[in-house]
């Protein structure tokens, strides 16, 4: 059930990630990594927001502050994996950008679901006995 969750949740913010990233480069003609780059910051807030209202447990390993520093920090590494397969599905497969920021997103959910699943808020022995 948690994935199912999780899948939701990582459909808004892939949804934010999507409209924000077209609108930027299509509406305003922002370069495509610069649209990436806040496009996925923004996304990754919603998705922070969200995954602690309906899928994870807010604190159940690290203060407040600490889990929203390692949200952004894990979420640093997606961007830049993100970022690395926009610009291989688009400058070297040529693929439609829209097309190749679709491809980008999919490839980082995993690494956004397995690092706040399994490391962010995990529950430690001592807290799931509480449950």
């Amino acid at each position: 059930m948690i994935v199912a969750r999780y899948f939701a949740v990582g459909a808004v913010a892939a949804s934010v990630d999507f409209l924000v990233f077209a609108g930027l480069t299509s509406g305003f003609s922002v370069h495509w990594f610069t649209s990436s780059l806040l496009s996925f910051v923004l996304a990754t807030a919603v998705n922070y927001r969200l995954s602690v209202a309906f899928v994870f447990q807010q604190g159940a390993r690290f203060s407040r502050g600490h889990e929203i520093g390692l949200v952004f920090l894990a979420s640093a590494i997606g961007l830049a994996f993100n970022q690395l397969v926009l610009w291989i599905a688009y400058k070297h497969f040529g693929l439609h950008l829209l097309l190749s920021k679709v491809v980008a997103t999919g490839a980082v959910f995993f690494w956004n679901f397995g690092s706040r699943r399994f490391y962010i808020f995990r529950k430690t022995s001592a807290n799931s006995s509480l449950e």
